[in-house]
């Protein structure tokens, strides 16, 4: 697939995934989100990506959803605005799924401003990484709709339920700064560094076993939602397969080779 609305290249094994509308802000239209749908399942499905990094060209990472598709949306037969907002929400859902469960380490580099659905982009990423331009707005309210790009799951595990219930009920926006206090971002550098110190990171993230990687975030993705002996009954079965691994086979090896030298 051709992309135009977004860019997608790899370097040292990480894939980085830069939205492309910048006299837009980025807004997520229906066509950008095809492209984002085809990208991450390629990722996903490419053994030689080892982690994936998610930014913005211009100044902004994502204003949200495109204005003008929520116009035409209106503007459908009054019998079809429902079913067609359901289509489209499977849509959304869909996007979101494929970049929260990615089975690699994800990174939002946020450059500027990610508002609404953009917010919840970076937030279904596994870390967050902000510039001195980065903010975020969980504008939703401003447009009469609710989040619904996961940032009623998502927001409430980063900053608890009552600041997520401020944010959402305000819509307001904040900096870099209090992102960061409230553990929104995980860490800040400058605007000039942010793409290099993203990716540096996605490697660090990446440097270990694919399998035992894969395994241990699907299951860390579900503890809130599971109790500790569900926990440890897909622990257990997640190790069984680690067991079976070239990963595993080859560590051991390794291991047991160089302290038979010192020996």
């Amino acid at each position: 697939m051709e992309y135009t609305l977004i860019n997608m290249e790899v370097q040292s094994a990480i894939a980085t995934i830069t939205f492309n509308r910048p006299d837009k802000r980025n807004a997520m239209s229906d066509d950008m989100r095809s492209e984002f749908i085809h990208a991450l399942e390629h990722v996903s499905a490419d053994k030689g990506i080892r982690a994936l990094v998610i930014t913005g060209a211009g100044k902004g990472f994502c204003a949200g959803g495109d204005i003008a598709g929520m116009e035409k949306r209106m503007s459908a037969p009054t019998g079809e605005i429902a079913f067609n907002g359901w289509h489209r929400q499977q849509r959304v859902h869909h996007t979101q799924t494929l970049l929260h469960t990615m089975p690699k380490p994800t990174i939002a580099a946020i450059n500027g401003a990610a508002s609404g659905l953009g917010a919840d982009t970076a937030l279904a990423c596994d870390f967050l990484i902000g510039s001195e331009y980065a903010n975020f707005s969980w504008s939703y309210i401003n447009r009469g709709i609710i989040p619904d790009g996961g940032g009623m799951y998502f927001l409430p595990r980063r900053v608890g339920l009552s600041m997520a219930k401020q944010l959402i009920f305000t819509g307001r926006r904040i900096d870099v700064n209090e992102a960061l206090s409230l553990g929104i971002v995980d860490r800040k550098t400058t605007g000039a560094e942010l793409l290099s110190d993203a990716q540096a990171w996605a490697l660090e993230l990446s440097k270990g076993s694919a399998t035992a990687l894969a395994l241990s975030k699907s299951i860390l993705n579900q503890t809130y939602e599971m109790s500790a002996s569900q926990v440890f009954a897909q622990g257990s079965q997640a190790q069984g397969i680690c067991y079976t691994s070239a990963e595993h086979r080859s560590a051991v090896l390794d291991f047991l080779a160089n302290n038979s030298k010192k020996g």
